[in-house]
């Protein structure tokens, strides 16, 4: 049965609260930070107030393997409810003036810069392969405080919420993927990509302006299927228990839970009208890491219509094969390949590619680079009946000028549109399409007959004139 506490007074916990249990060898004691309580260290000069203000608690234990001057790391289960405590102290947050409601945004991003260059390919096909599910999720029935909680269907690893920070706010986040997803060789949750958890906070502005952004904090995780964070995190003590002493103390001592530490707030797409390339390209769209700031050049709609040449000149400036790359329907990979020119990207091996841009694209994208001309289903090769007359040579039939009949669809009604345009007749006045057989009799060309022709046969076309209604005969001989 789950019981809703009315909470009037804000719950400022302490650090011993954040940090239950016993300690043991690898577990240590509760952190001393001065910023939940009511006290300043000395001879530490103070920081930013709005710096200081919020904190942000993940309860699940970090990992005890991970060595010294590293970014802790925490495991967490696959689909399992994990509270984050949202702390606000309440000292500093009347010095700010904070409005009643305040809005966080929680984000499960990729930490590998590599799959950060690939994010959107990387998320299109987990919705894929996981229809109707998501990656982040917000377990409303056990979170306290949470307050117009949204879940955008389009945003898979992203939740908002408001929250009162003179309140008690506790969260509780689920992670459906499992780090091993967006691995190349599935060996194990040991082998899987770190994620990272991030939380950026704004209150709301006046006049209808964007919300202001107040704090941002992240930590690193690692999903794992059900109960192999357990088993992980249990292989870790073992393996740290196992070194000489020497060697432990490399290794940072594990925490009981995760706290958030600061970092630059989630770019956001920049503000103003948006061009036409910029719906469909990453120009405008948000990285995976703030670091993450790419230049390309920049060129404008307009210099892209009428510039979509087949092939890709060796010699094209950065600017034209960005273009080119555009009017392929390449314009996900523009800001990846800010910096290629058109000899730079066909010296890409097909192997280069499909790293660079998955196995799909990366095959796509060789084959345009390359070129690869498109085999017709049927070629014929059909000469008017005047130009036989005019070389006086009937029975050779290769003494006419003979035009070249490309058919992918392999109808009659695509044959006889070729033929009308071969020679000049409208296409609605030709009634009839013959094909000379066996003893000179006459066979009507349907679908099935058409699609029986041999591949690279010749004709003459011979146009009989009809009335009743008017129009014209073909025959091929």
């Amino acid at each position: 049965m789950l019981f809703w506490h009315n909470q009037s007074e804000h719950l400022w916990p302490s650090p011993g609260e954040l940090y239950p249990g016993p300690p043991s060898s690898l577990l240590r004691e509760p952190l001393p930070l001065p910023y939940l309580k009511q006290e300043e260290l000395p001879n530490i000069p103070s920081a930013d107030p709005l710096g200081s203000v919020f904190q942000y608690v993940l309860c699940a234990a970090t990992s005890p393997a991970v060595k010294q001057h590293e970014e802790t790391l925490t495991y967490l289960n696959q689909g399992q409810s994990y509270e984050v405590q949202m702390l606000c102290n309440p000292k500093l947050g009347d010095a700010v003036q904070f409005p009643r409601l305040l809005k966080s945004v929680v984000r499960v991003v990729f930490h590998d810069r590599r799959l950060q260059y690939t994010e959107q390919q990387q998320l299109d096909g987990w919705r894929w392969s996981r229809p109707g599910d998501r990656i982040l999720d917000i377990d409303v029935p056990l979170s306290v405080g949470v307050i117009e909680s949204q879940v955008l269907p389009s945003q898979l690893n992203t939740v908002e919420f408001h929250w009162d920070p003179t309140k008690k706010t506790s969260l509780f986040l689920q992670v459906h993927c499992i780090s091993t997803e967006f691995t190349p060789r599935k060996k194990g949750g040991e082998k899987g990509v770190p994620f990272r958890l991030q939380i950026d906070t704004f209150k709301f502005s006046d006049k209808e302006l964007p919300p202001e952004h107040l704090h941002s904090a992240s930590c690193l995780i690692k999903v794992f299927k059900p109960k192999g964070a357990d088993r992980k995190l249990k292989t870790d003590r073992e393996k740290v228990e196992k070194q000489p002493l020497h060697e432990r103390d490399k290794y940072q001592v594990a925490c009981e839970n995760t706290i958030f530490m600061e970092c630059s707030p989630w770019p956001e797409p920049i503000a103003g009208p948006l061009s036409p390339l910029a719906l469909t390209s990453p120009h405008s769209c948000k990285l995976l890491s703030p670091e993450r700031v790419c230049s390309s050049p920049p060129f404008t709609f307009n210099t892209l219509v009428g510039n979509t040449a087949e092939d890709l000149n060796p010699g094209a400036s950065i600017l034209e094969t960005q273009q080119w790359l555009y009017g392929h329907r390449f314009s996900s990979y523009c800001r990846m390949l800010a910096n290629f020119t058109g000899s730079d990207l066909l010296k890409l091996t097909r192997q280069d590619l499909i790293q660079i841009c998955g196995a799909a694209d990366g095959i796509r994208l060789f084959n345009t680079l390359r070129a690869r001309p498109i085999r017709h289903r049927l070629t014929l090769y059909v000469a008017q009946e005047a130009s036989r007359q005019e070389n006086e040579i009937s029975k050779n039939s290769d003494s006419g000028i003979y035009q070249e009949i490309c058919l992918d669809e392999l109808s009659a009604l695509e044959l006889m549109g070729k033929l009308a345009e071969l020679l000049a007749l409208p296409a609605n006045q030709i009634h009839r399409l013959f094909h000379q057989g066996p003893g000179g009799i006459l066979i009507l060309l349907s679908d099935q007959v058409v699609q029986n022709l041999k591949d690279e046969s010749y004709f003459v076309a011979v146009v009989k004139k009809v009335q009743n209604p008017e129009g014209y005969y073909l025959i091929l001989t």
